[in-house]
């Protein structure tokens, strides 16, 4: 029964109090990763701040109105924000009110009716087949000013982001369990979603990868990470990006390749070797085959740059 004095019909709820259980439940129930919990959380405390609602349950979620938003969009826009994570946050208001309508009765209409900023659908940049082999090279990332089993390490993780399709953050949450495996030809990962996935591991990235453990100086334990950092703790993803922008500066490469646009060229060369699409869709963990097929518009573009380059009719 709504609260008597409410605007709205509903009953009042204390969004800011709601908001800790929404989020647990993204995490528990939907198992969406802490990146996506923790940006989610920040997204609607952002409008909850703009509005000013009070820490008390003296006003409705539901009495937003279309104009609070169109208000809240255009500030975060005149502060540089742009079209996609504009979307992410209206995506994640939405989530949240329907949190608040299942479980609190409250629903506003304002967030559903409102349409999403128009997002231009940019193409993945791949690493090239060459420079993307000589980074998974030890020889490569040797540079004198660290230990030869840091340059072994940092070709084992860059080896399994182009070899395996992984992201950073899953080669970089493997432990010593999962060496098993990984001499047995495999790798089972948790992705987005917490969606486990099975990978082969090909003999060539094997051997990259064992070269770093004959060199590491850190025992291999079950229970802690594979890849090390220089004082023997987890090895952080930034030290890898790091060494992504050296290697740009040596092989002569543009700022798009970074260490998830070796995952990109997982996929792109597999495509262009003749790849399944539907089997690519399983390495790389997308839920949507729609996600996928993003490669082959760039297997399109290098099809049609190459007609432009090579056809008479092209060049008249």
């Amino acid at each position: 029964m709504a609260e008597i004095g409410s605007p709205d019909g509903q009953a009042r709820v204390d969004a800011r109090a709601q908001l800790p259980r929404w989020l647990a439940a993204l995490a528990h129930e939907r198992r969406a990763s802490p990146k996506t919990v923790e940006a989610y959380g920040r997204d609607v405390r952002q409008f909850l701040d703009f509005l000013d609602l009070p820490a008390g349950p003296t006003r409705s979620f539901g009495t937003i109105s279309p104009r609070d938003l169109r208000n809240f969009f255009a500030e975060r826009r005149a502060n540089g924000v742009g079209n996609r994570s504009l979307a992410r946050q209206l995506a994640a208001l939405r989530g949240f009110a329907r949190f608040l309508e299942r479980d609190c009765g409250v629903r506003c209409e304002a967030l559903f009716t409102r349409r999403g900023p128009k997002l231009e659908r940019s193409l993945p940049r791949p690493v090239a087949p060459e420079p993307a082999r000589a980074m998974c090279l030890q020889d490569t990332l040797e540079d004198g000013a660290r230990q030869p089993w840091i340059a072994a390490r940092d070709a084992a993780v860059l080896a399994l982001l182009y070899g395996c399709g992984l992201r950073i953050s899953e080669a970089l949450s493997l432990r010593g369990s999962d060496l098993a495996s990984l001499d047995a030809g495999t790798l089972t990962v948790i992705g987005k979603g917490r969606r486990a996935r099975s990978l082969p591991v090909i003999p060539q990235v094997l051997a990259i990868v064992h070269a770093y453990f004959g060199q590491c100086p850190f025992a291999m334990k079950a229970n802690e990470p594979l890849f090390r950092g220089a004082r023997g703790g987890p090895l952080s993803a930034r030290i890898i990006q790091a060494r992504m922008a050296r290697l740009r500066g040596v092989l002569g490469l543009p700022d798009s390749a970074t260490p998830h646009a070796l995952r990109h060229a997982f996929a792109t060369h597999l495509l262009v070797r003749g790849g399944d699409l539907r089997a690519i869709q399983e390495l790389l963990g997308h839920a949507s085959l729609s996600t996928t097929q993003v490669y082959t518009a760039i297997d399109s573009r290098r099809l049609l740059d190459a007609y432009r380059g090579a056809h008479p009719r092209a060049r008249a």
